[in-house]
């Protein structure tokens, strides 16, 4: 299905800021969604609702590097509760995850994509109807292969 990747392409060596996608084989955590846009996704994961003040750690000297926080939050960070469609629904990927690095990337999601499928930052991003289809048939044992 066609999808978008990271500006920098995919990298082997993922490092925060470099708009790359990262190699390797990423389970499907969670998913995240806009309650006031869509409804809960069909799937197996878990599913739970963002809210205007979701946010996303991504200071590498924080120590909730690469974990979910609430705005208004000091560290740096990127705001979950976008005007754009691209966060509607979003899943959280395990990479840096278990025991964040610092400085080795967050906030890796598959997420929708814009209009005519411009690069990411890193993530990965893909048209609703197949987020649908992937979540739909997505549970803990599922994974995006990267490469």
């Amino acid at each position: 299905m066609p999808c978008a990747l990271g500006r920098s392409g995919i990298a082997r060596r993922k490092r925060e800021g470099d708009g790359a996608t990262p190699a390797g084989r990423l389970a499907l955590v969670a998913v995240l969604y806009r309650p006031d846009r869509i409804r809960r996704p069909a799937t197996r994961l878990p599913a739970l609702p963002l809210r205007p003040d979701s946010g996303w750690c991504d200071d590498p000297s924080h120590r909730l590097y690469n974990r979910e926080v609430r705005l208004p939050f000091k560290a740096g960070h990127e705001r979950l509760w976008r005007s754009d469609h691209v966060y509607d629904v979003v899943v959280v990927l395990d990479y840096n995850l278990a025991r964040p690095r610092r400085g080795a990337g967050s906030a890796i999601f598959l997420h929708l994509a814009v209009a005519g499928f411009s690069p990411t930052e890193g993530c990965i991003a893909i048209a609703m109807p197949a987020m649908r289809r992937i979540l739909a048939g997505a549970g803990t044992a599922t994974f995006l292969d990267i490469r």
